[in-house]
């Protein structure tokens, strides 16, 4: 069983990296134009996952004012992160298109993301192995745009091709870890999951609206407005979709 469990929550990270391999794949010039592209499309998905699955999926279990608290929460706690510990000064805002700490950010995030997708995916293939399966394919299916934006950050942010790939990897492997933590201490996991969750859209909302937002709105990685509206709007309709 427990061999099945971490099956199925490695495959819960398949798609995601599979997409991020692709895209490090590319060429250096297709990558120039796709990635700023990404990074628009990112802020879409990570606002789309905080908003439209994270947080309501908290909220079934949670009451709004914990919810929303365990959320500001979050963001308080990724702000003096960015400010006490992974605070980089760019003298040079032309040479700073996007912050080295929204690389950690997004990895803190996209960790404790798939840590949760983890432990979900256990707990329903306790529950039978069929719909461990449904789970881990679902979140296979949120995970692919997900991943494929924080690829793309992690190239923006100046990250080579190899190591955006090993980040990413790395960041994905929460999903195991989540598996584990299910399995071992399954009775006390699920009171904590809504929690997680909310603390988790505070890392998505905190990264795309203080981070990436704000470097469209200069146009430093993409000055085309209604392109960076139409794939932020593309971002968040893939959430809906999925």
């Amino acid at each position: 069983m427990w061999l099945a469990v971490l099956g199925l929550s490695v495959l819960g990270s398949v798609g995601g990296l599979a997409t991020a391999g692709l895209l490090v794949a590319l060429q250096k010039n297709v990558r120039t134009r796709v990635v700023p592209w990404l990074v628009s499309y990112a802020v879409g998905t990570l606002l789309g996952a905080a908003l439209l699955s994270l947080l309501p999926e908290a909220l079934l279990t949670l009451p709004p004012s914990r919810a929303f608290a365990t959320l500001l929460g979050g963001i308080l706690t990724f702000f003096t992160l960015e400010k006490l510990v992974l605070w980089r000064h760019c003298h040079d805002d032309h040479e700073c298109d996007v912050h080295q700490s929204t690389t950690a950010m997004v990895l803190i995030g996209d960790a404790v993301h798939t840590f949760v997708d983890g432990a979900v995916i256990a707990a329903a293939a306790l529950v039978s192995l069929p719909l461990g399966l449904t789970t881990a394919l679902a979140i296979t299916a949120h995970e692919i745009p997900q991943q494929a934006g924080d690829v793309a950050i992690l190239l923006a942010a100046g990250q080579s091709r190899g190591r955006a790939w090993t980040l990413t990897a790395v960041a994905a492997s929460g999903g195991v870890l989540g598996a584990l933590a299910m399995l071992l201490f399954g009775e006390h996991l699920p009171g904590i999951l809504p929690y997680a969750l909310s603390f988790a859209a505070g890392n998505f909302l905190y990264v795309s609206m203080s981070d990436l937002i704000p470097h469209l709105h200069r146009g430093g990685i993409d000055s085309n407005a209604f392109r960076q509206v139409l794939l932020i709007g593309l971002g968040i309709l893939t959430m809906v979709l999925l």
